[in-house]
């Protein structure tokens, strides 16, 4: 069983990062590739060993934590490990905890692949099972991330910084600026106002890749 591996990421795509070690590329699907990219080299990533019948996958995560949660997703009926990667793909853990503690459907209903149903059926599992995750959820992140989520849930973001570093990597991929205008009018209602440039170059990926 592999628990994480340590060596240099080779390339990346939208969905995942191949780490060379001894000279073995392995893929491993992350919730984003592009930070494992930024990481120092050469990373460490720990592993989720995920074998079905088809094929064995290997998901990929920047700490412990983060896998624990991913883990904790997939113990939710429902939930496999395509919507529990994009459920971390889409919001920090410290977010995603808060939610799940604070019953906070308008945000869970908000990641990809979650339903009303789905986001009750998580805050009824696993609710009361987070804290011995290593999360913390410091420096009143739960007052100001209840404000931010349920006050103005569709407030759009206006275009910054990180939004036109981000487009301008995107161009360097090939997108027109006809394709990320249209991508960041959806984006803008579902991004937080501190989103990083990799975050923002993620989601605007996954969206391009809807069409």
């Amino acid at each position: 069983m592999i628990d994480y591996l340590k060596g240099q990421v080779a390339f990346i795509e939208a969905d995942y990062a191949v780490i060379e070690v001894n000279d073995i590329g392995y893929r491993v699907f992350s919730p984003n590739p592009y930070a494992l990219q930024a990481m120092p080299q050469p990373v460490t990533v720990h592993i989720h060993y995920h074998a079905r019948e088809d094929a064995t996958l290997l998901f990929g995560f920047e700490s412990r934590q983060q896998k624990a949660l991913f883990r904790k997703f997939l113990d939710v009926s429902g939930i496999g490990p395509k919507v529990a990667l994009g459920m971390l793909s889409a919001g920090k853990p410290e977010q995603l905890v808060a939610a799940i503690q604070q019953d906070n459907l308008t945000y869970l209903t908000k990641l990809p692949g979650i339903g009303k149903k789905t986001a009750q059926r998580i805050v009824l599992d696993l609710k009361d099972k987070l804290d011995g995750i290593g999360i913390d959820l410091h420096g009143g992140v739960l007052s100001s991330f209840t404000l931010q989520y349920e006050d103005a849930p569709n407030e759009p973001i206006a275009e910054g910084r990180a939004w036109k570093e981000a487009k301008d990597g995107l161009k360097a991929l090939g997108y027109t600026e006809t394709e990320l205008d249209r991508a960041w009018q959806v984006l803008q209602h579902e991004v937080n106002a501190d989103e990083q440039v990799d975050q923002l170059m993620k989601k605007a990926l996954q969206q391009l890749f809807k069409g």
